[in-house]
């Protein structure tokens, strides 16, 4: 071949750990062991994980996506209805009982630990300041433990400055699982400088699965043309890993949901990518992407690994007696 004609060469660093998170491994499992064990439909409220490639795969397998329990028709009452992986309002559940539907909870155990960490600062007093974004499931699904008025959410160092509490002696606080780290800890000095008695959680609220995927991007980055983060935009780990890359010295940082969204005339010329996934992106659009580099680059692949993870969260008991094949794992496992 013709040397004018040969594929540039690209290096890409990809980050280990990157995608599928514990929590959300478990919440796919749950849909597709309850479409095994009950059969279709299987009603899951809410996206179970934000990504389109794996919601789209369980509307194939037989899953109906509501977003609120009302959409359930009458005659469909028994069939199984899945809470998603963000967790949700003390109220869904009430509401799913009064209607007597049959419901499965796929709140990530993580998530839940910071339900029950802001449950505790109430018990004791506290009022609860939740450090987290406006609008977000897990949010709305963590203020919604408790009642209306117990909980202050803070998003920004000036909602600090004009909280103006009862008794700036009886304050505790907890965080959405998957912000940025550096963010959260600036928050967090704010927090302590206005209210210097102001209560921690007894345990980390940002997951360690977040800290992790940060903590490779801000290894992986310095040096890097362009940065990639496989996710969704209305996923916050994601969004998150973007500026992680951005802040740690990315030439470019994108997010992507598929290869098909990648800017080609906009990339330039470049000799090094960075590439990482959300905790809610399957690993086959990872191999998409660096498939679509492969067409227009002479690609060596750098592992970036900066943790082991080896955590694994059960599912429930009820869908503990259905196997699932090596075609369910290939899905489940992305």
């Amino acid at each position: 071949m013709n040397a004018s004609f040969r594929k540039p060469p690209l290096t890409v660093r990809l980050c280990q750990p990157r995608g599928f998170c514990a929590g959300v491994d478990r919440a796919i499992q749950i849909v597709v062991l309850a479409l095994k064990k009950y059969g279709a439909p299987v009603y899951v409220r809410h996206e179970i994980v934000h990504n389109r490639y794996v919601v789209e795969g369980l509307q194939e397998l037989g899953a109906v996506f509501i977003e609120e329990l009302s959409e359930i028709p009458p005659a469909h009452h028994a069939c199984p209805v899945v809470f998603s992986a963000h967790g949700v309002p003390k109220s869904v559940p009430a509401d799913a009982e009064a209607r007597n539907l049959f419901y499965l909870d796929a709140t990530c155990p993580l998530v839940s630990k910071v339900h029950k960490q802001a449950m505790r600062h109430q018990r004791l007093g506290r009022h609860v300041l939740l450090i987290g974004h406006a609008g977000h499931p897990e949010v709305i699904g963590t203020m919604g433990q408790l009642p209306e008025g117990a909980v202050t959410l803070i998003e920004t160092e000036a909602d600090i400055e004009r909280f103006t509490p009862a008794d700036p002696a009886e304050l505790g606080f907890v965080t959405q699982t998957t912000l940025s780290v550096e963010d959260t800890a600036g928050l967090i000095r704010a927090l302590y400088a206005r209210f210097p008695d102001i209560k921690a959680s007894a345990a980390e609220s940002i997951c360690y699965a977040t800290t992790n995927r940060q903590e490779a991007v801000r290894e992986a980055a310095p040096g890097t043309d362009l940065f990639l983060i496989v996710g969704a935009p209305n996923s916050s780990n994601s969004r998150r890993l973007v500026e992680v890359a951005e802040r740690a010295g990315a030439g470019m940082s994108l997010l992507v949901q598929r290869a098909s969204e990648i800017p080609w005339t906009d990339i330039g010329a470049i000799s090094t990518l960075g590439l990482s996934a959300g905790a809610s992106a399957p690993e086959i659009i990872v191999d998409e992407i660096i498939d679509a580099f492969r067409a227009r680059f002479e690609v060596s692949v750098d592992l970036a690994v900066t943790a082991t993870e080896t955590q694994d969260f059960p599912v429930m008991r009820a869908l503990r007696d259905v196997e699932l094949t090596r075609a369910d794992m290939a899905f489940v496992n992305g």
